[in-house]
């Protein structure tokens, strides 16, 4: 049988109010008298019931981060981040992996709300924003991490991805190259489509095009990387310089690239979007646009902690606007290029 409050009570020989109070962390009780109830709690083996303790504080202690996979090294270094921070705020995180799967992802979301966490942050597919607004509306602060849907609640800690991709492309315009391949995520993502309008954007202000011959837009998948790189320079006049701003897909681009025996940055130039702990490392160390993964996981904590804090009385999230549907702060953090040795100037004809 589980040990009561009462039974830790008792065996400590104060009330059970002031049981209560020690074991909730409260400063309202002598160091005697705190000393003598968590003695007695861990002689007797009591462990609280934070599902009880939750429904009369109104706090779980949990919040849900929602993402769709790890294969992305940002996401990988933002979870770490969040866990830490929000470890050292008292907080849980439920972790849950959605593989951008929308129907797990709602499955995810239900189970988020019916354990009533605290907090909600979210690296969406966009296809449950309803859903989220349901979390919302039951009063849990919601921060869209990285994508934010159209008419999703809640702050967005979002990148600068366009800023990042005209940055990758003047550089590689800056080294005389002209065929510039793109490897992309999908038009209804944020990042699919900030990283395509800042390469567009870029290539217009030297007079160019984009090359549709030379572009591959697809899902945040491996093997997409891989088989749009046979694409791109299997063309007739193929790409000089690549920038790969499909993070996921990189992965399966660079395999590729090894495959065809392309040598980098000898016959081709190459940028990265993301960083990833061994592109240091590859050979040759391969150029990126860091997009600040660490900073997006600092300011998404600080969000969900400042919004939670920020509750009004009746549990409703403080979205900090009071449009319809609750959309809050947008905070943006810039990118920065990092040149290595996988770029350089294009090969001459006959060179």
């Amino acid at each position: 049988m589980a040990v009561t409050l009462d039974e830790v009570a008792e065996a400590a020989g104060v009330s059970k109010s002031t049981a209560s109070r020690v074991l909730s962390g409260s400063s309202r009780v002598s160091d005697r008298t705190k000393r003598a109830v968590q003695s007695a709690a861990e002689r007797l083996g009591y462990r609280p019931n934070r599902i009880a303790s939750g429904l009369r504080t109104r706090r779980s202690n949990l919040i849900g981060l929602v993402i769709t996979n790890l294969v992305n090294a940002s996401f990988h270094t933002i979870t770490g981040v969040l866990q830490q921070r929000l470890d050292e705020c008292g907080y849980q995180v439920l972790l849950c992996v959605t593989d951008s799967d929308p129907v797990r992802e709602r499955r995810y979301l239900d189970m988020l709300l019916d354990h009533r966490v605290d907090g909600l942050i979210i690296v969406g597919t966009g296809d449950n924003t309803a859903t989220v607004r349901e979390v919302s509306a039951a009063g849990i602060p919601v921060v869209n991490l990285m994508r934010t849907p159209d008419g999703a609640p809640g702050d967005s800690v979002m990148a600068g991805d366009r800023e990042g991709a005209e940055l990758a492309v003047q550089h590689l315009l800056g080294l005389g190259h002209r065929r510039i391949a793109f490897i992309g995520g999908p038009a209804n993502v944020d990042s699919g489509r900030d990283r395509y309008a800042g390469f567009a954007a870029a290539l217009g202000a030297a007079g160019l095009e984009p090359d549709p011959v030379l572009c591959a837009r697809g899902p945040y998948t491996v093997p997409f990387g891989a088989e749009a790189v046979l694409r791109v320079m299997g063309a007739d006049d193929p790409p000089t310089a690549l920038y790969s701003a499909n993070h996921e897909a990189t992965f399966g681009a660079l395999g590729s690239l090894v495959q065809l025996g392309v040598r980098v940055p000898e016959q081709l130039s190459l940028v990265c979007h993301e960083e990833a702990p061994w592109f240091p490392y590859w050979h040759p160390p391969i150029t990126v646009v860091d997009n600040g993964a660490r900073d997006l996981g600092e300011l998404a904590a600080e969000q969900i902690l400042r919004r939670i804090d920020s509750r009004s009385d009746n549990g409703r999230p403080d979205n900090g606007d009071p449009g319809p549907e609750g959309v809050g702060r947008l905070i943006r953090v810039g990118s920065r290029l990092v040149v290595r040795s996988s770029t350089t100037a294009p090969r001459l004809p006959g060179g």
